[in-house]
């Protein structure tokens, strides 16, 4: 999803799951908000570079949907149609 798209991540992944496609959360992007983080967060046991902001829209915007190599050619079409009627809606 693109910034100023009016896309909602939560409005896509939960059409999407209705329509019996399982999604999961991206936790990758700004990795200095992960848990592991706490301790030294505030400290100089690691440095920053560059402003955040990107790796904050990827943490916040993006999912996975689920796949495995047994998925048949109908699947796949299926998983399609909908993610494109999700951001269509």
């Amino acid at each position: 999803m693109r910034p100023g798209s009016g896309l909602e991540r939560n409005k896509i992944t939960r059409y999407v799951e209705d329509h019996n496609i399982q999604t999961r959360l991206l936790f990758s992007g700004n990795l200095i908000k992960h848990p592991c983080f706490d301790q030294i967060r505030g400290t100089d046991k690691y440095r920053v570079s560059g402003s955040l902001d990107v790796t904050d829209f990827v943490m916040n915007n993006t999912f996975w949907v689920g796949v495995y190599p047994g998925m048949t050619d109908e699947m796949i079409d299926h998983m399609a149609k909908t993610i494109i009627e999700a951001v269509n809606l």
